[in-house]
C-alpha cells in the first residue's frame, strides 16, 4: 500500500506542474483575447452610419438625409479618432494615425458643406468619407485568416512568454505556431493579390524554415536559444506580412 502511495505521488509531481503550465497558458491566451484580435470595435460601429449614406443617401444625392447624418458622422469619426489599437495591430500604429486625421479632414468638409449648404460639395464629401472609410479597414484588415492566426500565437511568444523567460509557454506555442503553419502553408491569395504570389511564396517558405527550426529547438530547454530561433520567425513573419503593404 505505502508502495502505491508512493507511485501515486510521483506520478502526480511528473503530471501537475505539466497540467499547471498548460492551464496557465490557456488562461493567459484567453485575458489577451482582446489583444490579439485584429478588430476596432468602434470601426466597425461607424459602418452602420457609413451603410446608411453610401447604400442610402448618396446614391439618390438626397443631401437633405446626408445633412441629417451630421451629427452621426461626427460622433463616429470622434469614436474612432479616440480608438486604441488593439496590441496585436501596434505595428500598424503609424498608417492608422496617418488614415484618422484624414478621415477627420474629409468629415470636416462634410461639416462645411452642411454648414454652407453646398449639396455637391457635401455629395462629395460623402464619397471622400466613404474611401477613407474603406482604407482604414484595409489599415487593420489582414491580408489572410491564416495569417492573422498565426500572428496571434506569435503575438502572445514574442511579446509575453519570452520577456516572461516562460518557457513551458515558449514550448507549447512551438507547438502552436508549427500547426499553424501548416495551415498557412496551404492558403490561397485572394484573386487580388495575385500579383504578390511570387514573393509571397517565398517569404512564407522562409518562415516555415524558421517555424521548423524554433520547434525543433524547442524540444530542448535551452532558453537562450529558443528566443533566438523565436526572434528569427517574428522577423520572417514581418517579412511576410510586408508583402501585403
Amino acid at each position: 500500500m505505502h508502495y502505491k502511495r508512493l507511485v501515486l505521488l510521483a506520478l502526480l509531481g511528473v503530471t501537475l506542474p505539466a497540467f499547471g503550465a498548460k492551464m496557465h497558458a490557456q488562461n493567459s491566451a484567453r485575458d489577451h483575447a482582446a489583444e490579439v484580435k485584429a478588430e476596432v470595435p468602434e470601426l466597425k460601429a461607424f459602418h452602420t452610419v457609413i451603410y446608411e449614406i453610401w447604400h442610402g443617401a448618396w446614391p439618390k444625392k438626397d443631401t437633405g438625409q446626408l445633412a441629417a447624418l451630421l451629427p452621426k458622422v461626427q460622433a463616429g469619426v470622434k469614436s474612432v479618432a479616440d480608438a486604441e489599437l488593439p496590441g496585436i495591430l501596434r505595428d500598424r500604429k503609424t498608417a492608422w494615425e496617418e488614415n484618422v486625421k484624414a478621415l477627420q479632414v474629409v468629415a470636416a468638409d462634410y461639416d462645411s458643406a452642411v454648414e454652407k449648404k453646398d449639396q455637391q460639395k457635401l455629395l462629395d464629401a460623402a464619397e471622400k468619407l466613404h474611401a477613407q472609410y474603406e482604407r482604414l479597414v484595409r489599415v487593420i484588415r489582414p491580408a489572410l485568416k491564416e495569417l492573422e492566426e498565426f500572428h496571434a500565437v506569435l503575438y502572445m511568444l514574442y511579446h509575453y512568454y519570452m520577456p516572461g523567460d516562460s518557457l513551458e509557454q515558449m514550448k507549447s506555442s512551438a507547438a502552436a505556431l508549427k500547426e499553424k503553419m501548416v495551415v498557412l502553408d496551404k492558403a490561397m491569395l485572394p484573386e487580388r493579390l495575385k500579383s504578390k504570389e511570387p514573393v509571397f511564396t517565398t517569404a512564407r517558405q522562409k518562415l516555415a524554415t524558421s517555424v521548423d527550426a524554433l520547434a525543433t529547438t524547442a524540444t530542448s530547454d535551452d532558453l537562450k536559444k529558443i528566443k533566438a530561433a523565436a526572434v528569427t520567425v517574428h522577423t520572417d513573419y514581418q517579412v511576410l506580412e510586408k508583402v501585403f503593404e
